[in-house]
């Protein structure tokens, strides 16, 4: 007989106000589940703040909120977050060099090893990056070791 046995996969949501506020506290739990993970916070942490600033500054909609969530499987963290704009597909270009802001996407992209935009049930659209981890990391978070964790922030 033949038996499958499923592991839970780490992840974690959240959901946040589309706030400066909302966007400065998504990294806290962020950080926190990626230490109970066991997974190191460089460059996690910075792309978590971005992406989480980008929902809150271009994907906001006056009274929604935006969704973290973490996970991770086979060696690969997955950073998603979920706004209300699917009508503002996020392309990172270059600002000009006095500007004080416009840099995000260019540092998520400098820093996953992928990443990208995914449509979702209109009028959503979810940016998500991926970073592998190291193989003493990557071990831990093949199953096992976190289940789904919430909260909501306003």
């Amino acid at each position: 007989m033949n038996q499958e046995i499923s592991t839970p996969i780490p992840n974690f949501t959240a959901q946040l106000s589309s706030t400066p506020r909302g966007a400065r506290l998504a990294r806290l739990p962020a950080t926190e589940q990626l230490r109970s993970w066991g997974i190191p916070l460089d460059p996690a942490e910075l792309i978590v703040a971005e992406l989480a600033a980008n929902a809150a500054t271009h994907g906001r909609v006056t009274g929604r909120d935006f969704r973290l969530t973490l996970y991770a499987v086979g060696g690969t963290l997955r950073i998603e977050v979920t706004d209300t704009r699917g009508d503002r597909l996020p392309r990172p270009t270059r600002p000009a060099p006095e500007a004080d802001s416009g840099r995000g996407l260019l540092l998520v992209k400098a820093l996953a090893d992928k990443w990208g935009v995914a449509p979702g049930l209109a009028p959503r659209k979810t940016v998500w990056a991926e970073i592998h981890l190291p193989p003493e990391h990557g071990d831990r978070c093949s199953g096992g070791g976190g289940g789904l964790s919430q909260g909501t922030t306003r």
